[in-house]
């Protein structure tokens, strides 16, 4: 049990026992009694800022009461007692060069922006996300415009506006691929949908390997030893074309492979028996159904209990269940469907 009744106080508890803290002096935490001083706090660092020696993008504000935090709870990622307060985003204006097409674990194309080299809050940025093709038509971008780039809590910065007072009379409009770039499968945009998709994910590179990856992750089967480099190296020798061929692994297998030595190898192939135990919602977390997070994915397993019975659910089963809507029933209808996934 606690020995504090407040998140304020267990900063001083930790200080104490030599951890280190937000400084209360230097005002990098205050506890406040309403929002008039919340705000004073938010303005008070907005103007601060660019003095600290490091990057800060907001500001967290918390629930004080210990017993409070416990009643409002947590989501399966993030706590309901807190929340972030996001300052402006540093914007730069660059010239955009061309557009790649990537491609994720569920098929999802995203166009990246290649950019002339700039810096933004200290770093040299060159690519920026688009997102998709609505946001190239909304932007109304065009290869060459000038255009404002944003870099805010996102690992990859994104462009905001388009400077129109720069843009050349020859500038081009970008028409948003139909075959995906890595497998020429046709793509497909659903209704209602912001993103197109490669369906062709048993032959598409990069949405195997992708799926992989979000296999061995760690809140999904947590296979040590094995990485997005490793997952390369096996998918391009030919050992795995899915996730299942993870479990046919031997060492010789493994030991030509560049940086496997024994050790490593004993190391990954004790950790993929290891996973055969992980608990079922993990499990089906990890084949990497679309809209099946980890949360709808412990929502199933305590309803249906056991995977047959997710196998044979209907449409109907499925919205049954609590906070099981039509897009999610759709999607695990439609996966257990296709015969290779059954398999």
């Amino acid at each position: 049990e606690s020995t504090f009744d407040k998140a304020f106080d267990s900063y001083q508890i930790l200080k104490d026992f030599g951890f280190k803290t937000p400084s209360i002096n230097k005002r990098f935490i205050e506890q406040v009694a309403n929002t008039d001083q919340i705000m004073d706090f938010i303005n008070y660092w907005d103007q601060q800022r660019s003095v600290l020696p490091f990057e800060i993008d907001g500001i967290v504000i918390k629930v004080n009461e210990i017993n409070v935090q416990k009643l409002i709870g947590n989501t399966a990622k993030s706590p309901r007692w807190a929340i972030a307060y996001k300052y402006k985003a540093e914007q730069v204006t660059t010239e955009i060069q061309s557009i790649d097409y990537q491609v994720g674990r569920t098929g999802a194309i995203t166009p990246v922006a290649n950019l002339k080299a700039i810096e933004i809050s200290g770093t040299i940025v060159k690519r920026a996300s688009v997102h998709n093709a609505d946001q190239i038509k909304k932007l109304d971008l065009r290869l060459s415009d000038t255009v404002f780039v944003e870099k805010g809590g996102e690992i990859i910065p994104k462009i905001v506006a388009v400077d129109f007072n720069k843009r050349k009379t020859d500038a081009k409009k970008f028409i948003f691929i139909d075959c995906c770039p890595e497998c020429n499968a046709e793509l497909i945009r659903d209704e209602g949908e912001a993103q197109h998709y490669c369906l062709n994910y048993t032959s598409c590179p990069p949405q195997i390997k992708g799926k992989i990856v979000h296999f061995i992750g760690r809140k999904q089967m947590n296979i040590d030893g094995i990485g997005v480099e490793t997952v390369e190296q096996l998918f391009n020798a030919g050992l795995v074309k899915n996730v299942a061929d993870l479990y046919e692994l031997k060492k010789e297998d493994l030991l030509p492979l560049e940086r496997m030595a024994e050790k490593s190898v004993d190391n990954v192939l004790k950790s993929i028996q290891i996973s055969k135990k992980v608990q079922f919602h993990k499990l089906l977390f990890g084949l990497g159904i679309r809209y099946v997070g980890e949360t709808v994915a412990k929502k199933l397993v305590a309803h249906f209990k056991n995977i047959n019975s997710i196998r044979n659910a209907s449409f109907e089963d499925l919205c049954d269940v609590d906070e099981i809507g039509e897009k999610i029933a759709i999607s695990i209808v439609d996966y257990f469907s296709i015969q290779s996934n059954n398999k």
